[in-house]
């Protein structure tokens, strides 16, 4: 028997290292999780380094590697991508960044990098939107909110390279740093020139927007400045339905994954109450999912708010997560004609706030697999598993064998 139908769900971030506070143990291997346990125990196992070994992989690589877009040959930058996620039409030669909602203090300070994660930021972009001008740059620009406290920033225009720094130091209770030219191009000059004239018209904007005087008022982080990076220049991608044969969509809160699909051809389906965070409604989501393989070949979905919990160094609220997404997952055991493929797109470890090389656990469940001897799903269960160790770009080849759709190498 052969399956037709793939559903790739990558869980964002779930790969750990040991917790101190979790006794040693990942909090993927401290869950409890009983469905992810029987996909194991139903399928073939291993390891996966998204990029390559000992590459750190940003959450865009990892998934352009997973969908067979090499990141060597088809990455410009996370901004553009970003930027397609939140509804912004990207063209090829638009500069797109990826942009936070950040706080300042009256001394220009930043002191939270991410506005205590403030979400509803829409009234905040359309006062930026009405409110900013760069037309003295002969510029004009594109500005949309995101998940959370995340937004995405495009310059449109002649004459513009990506070439450029960014005013996030990455660190709070520093000031912001103008934007710079990283060459002495004057075509990146001049994006960083638009950049900072953007950062200032919309700082102006946002310090006495009525939705961050009530932030104020109740003791909240305003989103009173934005924070930019991830400078890149758009460019094209072959399309997933020609490239495999397969029509598919993506499924994602995540901005970045749903743009990363948009722009390789994939449909972008939204699901309300989906947030990209610990109180998203991972049962929509799944749910959705299951809809989508009713009409499509192939779908994509992300679910992310372990990775956020890793980013924020919480181990316990880790475990917590990925004991709610185990529970919501259970639908998925009653899929047919369907491979399941469940992995990680890059490990975020508690320990250092962010991603990092370590390999991700992986299984492949549907029919055809060769089943191993596997029957947890976590880091080290996952090591022993038939699978063995892959690499990112190795998953769509092993995918289309498994439902026949692979070409023969050779006669």
């Amino acid at each position: 028997m052969i399956a037709h139908k793939v559903l790739f769900l990558v869980l964002d971030g779930i790969s750990d290292r040991p917790c101190e506070a979790l006794n040693g143990l990942t909090p993927l291997a401290a869950a409890r999780t009983p469905v992810l346990d029987r996909i194991a125990a139903e399928g073939v196992c291993g390891i996966m380094d998204s990029i390559g070994p000992g590459i750190r992989p940003g959450s865009d690589t990892s998934h352009l590697s997973l969908l067979g877009y090499p990141p060597q040959e088809y990455y410009t930058g996370r901004g553009p991508l970003e930027a397609e996620g939140t509804g912004i039409h990207m063209t090829a030669g638009m500069i797109g960044f990826r942009c936070n909602f950040a706080t300042v203090d009256a001394n220009g300070l930043i002191t939270d990098r991410r506005a205590g994660r403030i979400s509803g930021t829409e009234p905040l972009a359309e006062a930026i939107r009405e409110g900013v001008d760069l037309s003295a740059l002969g510029l004009a620009f594109r500005f949309e909110s995101g998940a959370g406290h995340r937004a995405a920033l495009a310059l449109v225009g002649e004459g513009l390279g990506d070439k450029v720094s960014s005013n996030d130091p990455k660190n709070e209770g520093v000031r912001p740093p103008a934007v710079q030219p990283c060459t002495d191009d004057p075509a990146d000059k001049k994006t960083a020139d638009a950049c900072n004239e953007f950062i200032r018209q919309s700082a102006e904007i946002l310090f006495d927007h009525p939705a961050n005087v009530r932030r104020v008022e109740e003791g909240l982080p305003p989103g009173n400045l934005l924070l930019i990076r991830g400078a890149g220049k758009m460019g094209a991608f072959p399309q997933f339905p020609e490239r495999y044969g397969l029509s598919g969509s993506v499924i994602s809160a995540a901005t970045l994954i749903s743009g990363i699909g948009k722009v390789v051809g994939l449909e972008h389906i939204p699901v309300p109450g989906t947030t990209g965070s610990t109180n998203s409604d991972l049962d929509a989501k799944v749910r959705a999912a299951i809809a989508e393989l009713g009409r499509k070949d192939f779908v994509l979905m992300n679910i992310k708010g372990a990775d956020e919990a890793g980013h924020d160094g919480k181990g316990i609220q880790k475990r917590d997560f990925i004991e709610v997404i185990d529970k919501a997952l259970e639908p998925l055991l009653d899929l047919e004609d369907t491979l399941l493929v469940v992995c990680a797109d890059h490990s975020t470890p508690c320990a250092i706030k962010d991603h990092s090389a370590d390999p991700v656990p992986i299984v492949i469940r549907g029919p055809g697999v060769r089943v191993d001897r596997t029957v947890r799903f976590d880091e080290v269960s996952c090591a022993e598993g038939g699978l063995h160790r892959i690499r990112g770009c190795d998953l769509m080849p092993i995918a289309l064998d498994l439902i026949n759709k692979s070409h023969k190498y050779g006669a």
